[in-house]
């Protein structure tokens, strides 16, 4: 009796396996499909000065795209000019300026003529201030806030009927931040927050042909996890503290900025394919998750109880000095 229920078992396992991995073939080849007429589709990036957006930018326009790089400074747009064709625009762009936002859309419009926009990749994203959050005031919250959170949006909203003329993508960056919050401040509230909006804009879009598309990275090298510049944010954020806070802590705390330096990835590639995968396949994923940490740590983490997931996280940082754990 026993061998005959772990044939059957195996037997079981094995089809389902089978099943698996003809799904996972389906999907590769699926997944393979490209868009026609590239050099007729134009896609606005915001936060192209610098990271993940500039490498989209350019690699985009030597794929024949025609793209619209928003840029935060002149320096930003001249060295992406300097690497890029004739058909690739730069424009000055401040996502928390809406009189900026409106100006960008107003000259996308003119550009794009009845063709409309192909895509918006909604990539401008800061990550300081971040810290404990009885370390911070709201007012270190509304800036952060006003770039990772309402810039999405209004930057969304503004070329949302173009995009709906071209039967195109919205792609939002978020992060695995948007999924568990290892840290406080106002970066995981903001990614919450785009996660939040990408999901209901899919459901109001997907009637008018609109794909909405959201990307969930892990950490990589770039501007958002520069080791130096969280430090100097912490050691900022410190010096302000009353001392009855700075003797709750202690100075030992601030090796929190250390902590995800062994699992930041230094290929940004890995995020740029995701990107341009959103924007160029015929049937692109509804998420994204590039990273090998995303994929197995905090993602998986997301789905644990919640106990579970606050004591890994409690226990892989600096506690304060008077904790009672």
């Amino acid at each position: 009796n026993c061998v005959y229920i772990c044939k059957a078992f195996i037997k079981m396992f094995l089809y389902i396996l089978g099943l698996v991995a003809v799904w996972f073939v389906y999907r590769w080849y699926r997944e393979t499909k490209r868009v026609s007429n590239k050099e007729d589709k134009y896609v606005y990036i915001t936060g192209c000065d610098s990271g993940f957006g500039n490498l989209l930018a350019r690699h985009l326009d030597k794929l024949g795209f025609r793209v619209i790089a928003g840029c935060y400074t002149g320096k930003g747009e001249d060295e992406l000019k300097k690497v890029s064709s004739d058909k690739l625009t730069t424009i000055h762009l401040d996502v928390t300026d809406s009189e900026s936002v409106s100006k960008v859309a107003a000259f996308i419009k003119t550009l794009v003529g009845q063709k409309g926009l192909w895509a918006v990749v909604n990539n401008a994203g800061i990550s300081v201030p971040s810290g404990p959050n009885d370390w911070l005031t709201i007012e270190d919250f509304k800036p952060m806030i006003a770039v990772n959170l309402l810039g999405v949006i209004d930057v969304t909203l503004s070329v949302l009927p173009l995009i709906k003329k071209a039967k195109g993508r919205v792609i939002n960056i978020a992060s695995v931040c948007g999924r568990i919050s290892p840290f406080g401040g106002p970066y995981c509230v903001s990614k919450y927050g785009v996660e939040s909006f990408n999901d209901s804009l899919r459901i109001n879009m997907a009637p008018f042909g609109v794909k909405v598309l959201c990307i969930e990275p892990g950490f990589f090298k770039t501007n958002v996890t520069d080791t130096a510049l969280l430090k100097n944010n912490l050691m900022k954020l410190w010096e302000r503290l009353p001392q009855e806070v700075k003797d709750d802590y202690g100075h030992g705390f601030l090796d929190t900025s250390e902590m995800y330096r062994q699992i930041v990835d230094g290929d940004l590639m890995k995020v740029v394919g995701c990107m341009e995968h959103a924007i160029s396949a015929l049937y692109p994923r509804t998420r994204y998750s590039p990273g090998w940490d995303a994929k197995f740590l905090w993602l998986p983490m997301s789905y644990m109880p919640s106990w579970l997931s606050d004591t890994y996280l409690i226990k892989s940082k600096p506690r304060p000095k008077i904790s009672v754990l």
